[in-house]
């Protein structure tokens, strides 16, 4: 969406606090021995609290109220009783949520525990890498000039990109256009970033695969070679300056 007044970008951010907030707790919460059920369980009942609504259950029917996947998962990982996490897993949450009409969506990726895997450096580069691509962003500035240093910077590190999938735009529904904004240079995409346009934000980095396929479960997706995957994400309103991170509050960037 463009943001035209005052009252839609107060909306924006208490959507976004809402589901910042509500990440923050979950990746605190989380622990080893616990199923990713009661993790999500209890991220719903702090939507609830916010008066929010889970986006993934509105719109796609997720049987879920958050997105939480494990190691190989790149998104979309359904919250289940069986699932128990396991220390040294590599978990994402992504979060998305409605709050009187305005709709919003964060993730983060982080280690269980002990870095059992040594993913450690993996976490950090999408993160970093989401924080400096956030920096980049202006009106004018072409999407796919951002997906071509998220690519660069990933591949200096020596990890791959998933190459279908992508930020997108967001504020009125949880998918509008730009849709996929994506994590690599694709030179026939001319789009560039209007002021006032609200988008969220995602680096997607595999150790092994740059295609995402969906399971039979409908819902999660995995890599077409493998490996670990992260995801980071924020969303954030386009200025003529440094954006507006709606979703600030989720303080990923401090995560050690």
């Amino acid at each position: 969406m463009i943001i035209t007044d005052a009252n839609d970008l107060e909306g924006l951010k208490e959507a976004g606090n809402a589901v910042a907030l509500t990440l923050k707790k979950m990746l605190a919460y989380a622990e080893a021995g616990m199923s990713t059920k009661e993790l999500d369980n209890y991220g719903g009942q702090l939507l609830t609290e916010f008066g929010a609504r889970s986006a993934p259950n509105l719109v796609y029917n997720f049987p879920g109220n958050a997105c939480i996947s494990l190691n190989n998962e790149i998104c979309h990982g359904i919250p289940s009783e069986k699932r128990i996490i396991k220390e040294g897993d590599l978990i994402n949450i992504d979060v998305s949520a409605e709050l009187n009409g305005y709709w919003s969506d964060n993730g983060c990726s982080i280690i269980i525990g002990k870095d059992l895997n040594n993913m450690q450096q993996l976490v950090n580069t999408s993160k970093n890498i989401l924080e400096r691509a956030i920096m980049k962003i202006r009106a004018g500035v072409k999407m796919n000039e951002l997906g071509g240093y998220i690519e660069m910077e990933a591949k200096k590190r020596g990890y791959k990109v998933i190459k279908n999938l992508g930020g997108h735009g967001i504020g009125k529904n949880l998918h509008e256009q730009p849709d996929c904004i994506l994590n690599y240079k694709e030179h026939l995409d001319p789009r560039r970033f209007r002021k006032n346009s609200v988008v969220a934000i995602e680096t997607f980095i595999n150790t092994d695969s740059t295609i995402a396929i969906e399971l039979q479960d409908g819902f999660t997706m995995i890599g077409n070679k493998g490996g670990f995957a992260v995801q980071h994400e924020h969303t954030i309103v386009v200025t003529d300056n440094k954006p507006i991170i709606l979703t600030e509050n989720n303080g990923i960037f401090d995560i050690k």
